[in-house]
């Protein structure tokens, strides 16, 4: 049986590649140092991002493991352009899972990146590992898995959050671990 974490980001001052983390985001990447710190984590894989890396920093340095930065871990590009009613696009992207804005990438699209890191993992040597990604690379994941979890779920999510993804043979279960603090 394999495990990986999939741990959406902690708080950040915005959406640029290089956002930091807020004070309360670098509280909370210690509070996922804390919550990890039992388990036998053997592999860290993030997004580039720097938030994304930033919350995972704390316990990589606690359990001596080397972040590894995957670009496909990158949060989704919704659109090029700045769009007025971003939430009613992206609405509008979780029912059509091929609609692709102007410089955007599709829900299809983007799922497909890392449900492919997902895979390689669970084809790796490595027992549990973690994935830092995105609220919404991450909820397109999630969908994966479960067709239900949709806009209104991604809605829900909280930074950070944590899932168990669980993979025992042809098997896959996703519980949600982190609750909002």
């Amino acid at each position: 049986m394999k495990t990986i974490y999939l741990i959406r980001h902690c708080e950040a001052q915005g959406q640029p590649p290089e956002a930091q983390l807020t004070e309360k985001g670098r509280e909370q990447a210690d509070q996922l140092a804390e919550f990890f710190s039992e388990m036998k984590i053997d592999r860290i894989l993030s997004s580039p991002f720097q938030r994304a890396v930033d919350s995972v920093k704390p316990l990589a340095k606690q359990l001596g493991i080397e972040v590894e930065l995957d670009r496909r871990l990158e949060e989704r590009t919704l659109s090029s352009n700045n769009l007025e009613n971003w939430l009613d696009a992206l609405r509008r992207t979780f029912d059509d899972q091929d609609l692709k804005l102007e410089g955007g990438e599709s829900s299809r699209e983007a799922a497909s990146r890392i449900v492919a890191v997902v895979e390689e993992v669970l084809l790796s040597e490595s027992r549990e590992s973690i994935i830092v990604t995105h609220g919404n690379l991450l909820s397109l994941l999630l969908r994966n898995y479960n067709p239900d979890f949709g806009f209104d779920q991604w809605q829900r999510l909280s930074n950070p959050d944590v899932f168990m993804l669980k993979h025992n043979g042809n098997r896959v279960s996703v519980i949600r671990l982190w609750e909002k603090a």
